[in-house]
């Protein structure tokens, strides 16, 4: 058997699961719904988000962020969405953003962990390229 074999690239209820929940957070990221936001992440030390001007460390540190950050301005479109899911309960999810009224593309990568609770963010990045 093949590691990708091993792993169940892409199982479709998997992926299924984990686009739902990607497409859960975009909705609440640009509607600024913290209180989604914040479960979405994973209540853990290990948890990191490193942003386009912060590195945060720990769901703490993630949720004052979330709590301080303005709510205007959070429109945007996706493009170039890549999920992928490894075996039952580990995923990435990469995409390419562009914000209302900004020409600098974004990029936002996550990766998800299956958790008792529900799928969860473990770790987050998001950057913006040069103009």
């Amino acid at each position: 058997m093949s590691p990708t074999e091993a792993l169940a690239i892409n199982r479709p209820e998997v992926l299924a699961e984990v686009t739902a929940a990607f497409e859960r957070y975009e909705a609440a990221l640009v509607s600024n719904d913290v209180a989604v936001l914040d479960e979405l992440f994973w209540n853990s030390p290990h948890t990191l988000r490193f942003g386009a001007t912060e590195n945060l460390y720990g769901y703490e540190a993630i949720r004052a962020f979330r709590a301080a950050r303005p709510s205007v301005g959070l429109a945007r479109t996706l493009s170039h969405t890549v999920i992928t899911t490894y075996g039952q309960d580990f995923a990435t999810a990469n995409t390419e953003f562009l914000r209302t009224g900004s020409e600098r593309t974004g990029r936002q990568s996550q990766t998800w962990l299956r958790t008792p609770e529900g799928w969860r963010v473990v770790s987050a990045h998001v950057s913006l390229l040069s103009a």
